[in-house]
């Protein structure tokens, strides 16, 4: 299987450093003299989760990424938020190139990368009920659709959630249905669980479903917002204007 697994290369383009799986197309991105910080629009909206977490509680925390790309989320979680992080890779060069080239660090308490395919990973008995934020971004080299889009997916990413925990979800793609992706997701959650972003100007478009649904008055938002803010460097309070639920 690993012979059919793209080619993992990097280019530099002024004081930014990007992942690429032997074509163009980006597949996360690095600033160089800010390595742990996330550089990208879209992959800082995968942080929304944070809209429903208490952000004094955030550092007891779990979080997940279904795809490491450039180890933007993995790396933030874990430097920057300081939690207990796991990201399960199916490509062990990704993992190698993004602890050679994109400030991964080693294996820790705190830290652990995962080489397997996320589909069988995540059914595994140890991962159910354990994760607060799962982020999901798995594309292949080529960047159409995402690689694991039904239902049957999504009941187990919801499988995975704590109580109070939320998935975030990147769909983007030439050849992908954003509403059929939607749909499903809602399917699995409840519409009254979804909330979505407006598309970046890339066209990444950010899904959040939360495990059991709650809808925060704008006023606690807001101020969550400008906590996460103040705390991290995020542009939540920008989030607020382009973020809401699906129904």
């Amino acid at each position: 299987m690993k012979a059919s697994l793209p080619e993992v290369n990097f280019s530099d383009w002024g004081d930014v450093r990007y992942l690429h799986l032997g074509t163009e197309w980006v597949q996360g991105s690095m600033k160089l003299d800010a390595p742990f910080e996330i550089e990208l629009e879209y992959v800082q909206r995968m942080m929304a989760w944070l809209l429903f977490v208490d952000p004094a509680e955030v550092a007891k925390r779990h979080a997940m990424q279904l795809g490491l790309g450039a180890a933007s989320l993995t790396k933030f979680c874990r430097k920057q938020l300081r939690m207990r992080t796991t990201a399960i890779e199916l490509n062990p060069q990704v993992v190698a190139a993004c602890r050679g080239w994109f400030k991964l660090p080693a294996d820790d308490a705190k830290l652990q990368v995962v080489v397997a395919d996320a589909a069988t990973e995540i059914r595994k008995p140890q991962w159910l009920g354990t994760v607060d934020a799962l982020q999901v971004d798995l594309y292949d080299h080529e960047a159409a659709a995402p690689v694991l889009d039904s239902e049957d997916f999504y009941a187990d990413c919801r499988a995975l959630l704590t109580e109070d925990g939320c998935m975030t979800v990147n769909l983007f793609g030439r050849s992908s249905s954003y509403e059929r992706s939607l749909a499903k997701i809602v399917a699995v959650f409840g519409e009254e669980a979804v909330w979505a972003f407006k598309p970046t100007r890339e066209g990444n478009t950010i899904v959040l479903a939360q495990r059991e649904a709650s809808r925060p008055k704008r006023p606690v938002l807001a101020d969550r917002a400008q906590s996460i803010q103040t705390r991290w460097s995020l542009p939540a309070p920008k989030w607020l204007r382009v973020f809401k639920p699906v129904a």
